[in-house]
């Protein structure tokens, strides 16, 4: 891997001018260290192939998705977490990150895991504009939040805890209720965004969790087999987003990349 620029920051280029994500560890870089919860990655071996080889919070060796993207777009490195105390005035105007590892759609979900909910996220995006209005005025605010992409991507534990506690016992209704359920959720926080100024929203689709090495040591047995279940939740559940995304761009500019 390339090593960073000394700034940590790249040249501009296209029309957006920051990027913004929500979610879960998929998109954290590392808002759990600054929260009190046992999720955390702040140690080795997480970090190992990030730049000065240290663990930043992110649950990945290296950088994530929300780094990789910043960075195509030509506008940063990597994307700091909001709650980070060390943010200086070019990270806000360019953008951070609100999402919290093992967070859900679900209200229970970061509720009994100890992190930062949607809710929670949205009212610190909320924050995130106040602060960047004192900074650099209404005006430039207001260009800033309209012209800038935000990143969403959430399903991933409210699948985890709803197979090990329920999946096995639910029938295809059950599940694909609960898929709706979280569908719904999704096109709320979506709403929110919207009316908090976002216009360019990708919502990225629930990967097929049931092989993930999680779900086959928690779910699968001896054996460590695939959880069929949680894929085929994960399925109905992009079925049923895709559907609401539908609906939400019949209403609103919302732009769906997933």
């Amino acid at each position: 891997m390339a090593p960073p620029p000394e700034n940590g920051t790249v040249g501009r280029r296209g029309t957006s001018s920051a990027v913004f994500a929500f979610g879960d560890s998929i998109l954290d870089t590392g808002n759990n260290d600054h929260i009190t919860t046992l999720i955390k990655s702040n140690f080795l071996p997480y970090g190992r192939d990030f730049p000065g080889r240290i663990s930043t919070g992110r649950f990945s060796d290296g950088r994530l998705i929300s780094d990789l993207i910043v960075e195509s777009l030509g506008i940063k490195y990597f994307l700091l977490p909001y709650l980070d105390p060390n943010l200086q005035d070019d990270d806000l105007i360019t953008g951070v990150c609100f999402a919290s590892t093992s967070s859900g759609y679900d209200p229970k979900t970061p509720k009994i895991l100890v992190v930062i909910s949607i809710p929670y996220q949205l009212n610190l995006f909320q924050q995130y504009v106040g602060k960047l209005r004192n900074l650099v005025g209404e005006q430039t605010s207001n260009d800033v939040v309209e012209n800038s992409i935000y990143l969403s991507l959430l399903y991933f534990n409210d699948v985890l805890l709803t197979s090990l506690f329920h999946t096995r016992t639910k029938s295809s209704l059950e599940m694909a209720s609960y898929a709706g359920f979280l569908a719904g959720r999704a096109s709320a926080f979506l709403r929110q965004l919207y009316g908090l100024g976002a216009r360019k929203i990708v919502h990225l689709s629930a990967l097929t969790t049931g092989c993930f090495p999680a779900f086959r040591t928690l779910l699968g047995g001896v054996q460590r087999q695939c959880s069929d279940e949680s894929s085929e939740l994960a399925v109905m559940f992009n079925e049923k987003l895709s559907d609401e995304i539908q609906r939400l761009n019949d209403d609103v500019s919302i732009l769906d990349l997933s």
